[in-house]
């Protein structure tokens, strides 16, 4: 496929393993901040995770996610990358397109197979379409229009990218996509000394009954540990793979990620995870999985073969808190859905994708659904917000 931008030719590629690109000439697209030595933006996109689901056969054949990533190449250098896979099915999206697939195929169409730039399993706002410094335009030019070139090659139904950036959402529908809102709920540090002052900034019952859901919890005779890098031992993800299998299988039906994942995840993604422990009578029964990023913490998993009061709340919530705090960290991303996280201080926030039909009636009928959507979605965060936990002049500062 050919880019036609005025003044360039950019040749747009198919790779269908990142075994046929160079970890380099990958990063050099999906992080290039890390060219200082420091961590990427957002661990999701590296070579390095991705490779790591391929590899350990979390996604490709047999599972619904085959993967079709996209180069742009301009005067044979890589400007632009995007994490591209053929879906046969709409599981471990989280900005979910169930009904749509219904509708389209109640109409006589075949929904699946289609195409979603995305990171599977990882509901986590990120760029999408991954360009060198200097060819932004350029490069999401190119991703856009080879996708859906791709699309209308092969006459798949749609285009879907998931968890973008708000800026790429506004590019991506002056390009002609549609653009979706959603939310989820995040912590946002406000220049937090500590714990305690960021409990300060809440209302007195708020307060209160976090640090009775965190005694609580630390009763449940034994230690949580928070372990990053070297501190995570391979006996550690034998406990954390029973621990997503007891999640998986209650929420999922079977997990997403295999065991394999997690022996490569020890090897190249130790250094960007956060792990936490609860261990017991010397046996781990509890778990929360955390991916760092140069800003934000990404809680991802959490699972546990014991269930002790509020241990949930203190794995994944103000662990992740008092984390954040410690290492200066902007945000705390918590996952998909959970309005029990406003509670704890995470409030809710837009998140973005875009999508693309190929039969003009569905799509002018999903676009009008849409704008429904949108409308609702903001009337939601503003009433959401305003029953945060904050005291009062912390909540009128946000607004």
């Amino acid at each position: 496929m050919t880019d036609q931008t005025p003044g360039a030719s950019i040749a747009v590629n198919v790779l269908s393993s990142l075994d046929q690109i160079a970890q380099a000439d990958w990063d050099a697209c999906a992080c290039p901040e890390t060219a200082d030595g420091g961590r990427p933006d957002d661990p999701f996109t590296t070579w390095r995770f991705l490779h790591a689901l391929e590899a350990s056969g979390s996604v490709g054949r047999g599972t619904g996610w085959e993967p079709r990533y996209l180069t742009a190449e301009l005067d044979d250098e890589i400007i632009a990358v995007a994490p591209l896979y053929a879906k046969g099915h709409s599981q471990g999206e989280y900005i979910f397109d169930h009904s749509w697939a219904h509708a389209y195929e109640q109409a006589g169409g075949s929904y699946y197979p289609k195409l979603q730039i995305a990171v599977p399993f990882t509901p986590a706002t990120g760029r999408r379409f991954l360009t060198k410094p200097g060819h932004e335009a350029t490069g999401i030019s190119a991703l856009v229009q080879g996708a859906v070139q791709l699309c209308a090659q092969n006459q798949l139904s749609s285009l879907h990218v998931t968890f973008c950036t708000e800026a790429e959402a506004i590019a991506g529908e002056r390009m002609g996509l549609m653009r979706r809102t959603t939310q989820q709920f995040h912590w946002e540090n406000d220049g937090y000394a500590d714990f305690d002052a960021f409990l300060a900034s809440l209302s007195s019952r708020k307060r209160k009954n976090i640090r009775k859901e965190r005694r609580t919890a630390q009763d449940f005779g034994g230690r949580l540990r928070m372990l990053t890098g070297d501190e995570i031992e391979p006996e550690h993800w034998d406990s954390f793979w029973r621990f997503y299998q007891d999640t998986g299988s209650r929420k999922w039906g079977s997990p997403y990620l295999t065991r394999a994942f997690f022996e490569i995840a020890h090897e190249t993604l130790r250094d960007d995870i956060a792990l936490v422990i609860a261990e017991r009578d010397g046996m781990d029964v509890a778990g929360a999985l955390n991916f760092i990023g140069r800003d934000v913490l990404f809680g991802r998993y959490w699972g546990c073969l014991e269930d002790h009061p509020c241990l949930h709340f203190e794995a994944c919530y103000y662990q992740a808190i008092d984390f954040a705090i410690a290492h200066g960290l902007s945000r705390v991303e918590a996952g998909a859905q959970g309005e029990h996280k406003l509670a704890r201080g995470y409030l809710p926030v837009e998140t973005h994708s875009l999508h693309w039909i190929g039969d003009r009636g569905f799509a002018d009928a999903v676009a009008r659904y849409l704008v429904e959507e949108r409308r609702a979605v903001d009337e939601e965060i503003e009433i959401l917000t305003a029953y945060g936990p904050f005291r009062k002049e912390r909540r009128e500062e946000q607004e």
